[in-house]
């Protein structure tokens, strides 16, 4: 089966925290590390090393933005959008096979 073996090829988004990470992303293109840590219920040092795997293979994209104190930020990338909607994609067809 073609599309199992390249859902499995995909270790950025094989991971299910990263996968978790993008889905929350996608429809919002940019939330606050904090927002993330509250949703995904994760410590800040996992959440960080999630988001640094994601950002070395160019998914999403972390800022620093100021408004009333310096916060992080964190917004999918146009490589990262396309990206995930293909693995939802072919996720969707391994599980229309069975």
């Amino acid at each position: 089966m073609k599309q199992l073996k390249e859902l499995t090829s995909n270790h950025v988004l094989g991971n299910p925290i990263r996968l978790a990470i993008m889905l929350y992303l996608l429809p919002r293109t940019r939330v606050l590390f904090k927002d993330l840590l509250e949703v995904l219920e994760l410590t800040p040092g996992n959440l960080d090393s999630h988001l640094r795997v994601l950002e070395k293979a160019g998914y999403v994209k972390i800022k620093k933005v100021f408004s009333d104190r310096p916060r992080t930020a964190v917004e999918i990338t146009q490589k990262g959008a396309q990206e995930t909607g293909k693995y939802l994609r072919l996720l969707r067809e391994v599980l229309n096979g069975i």
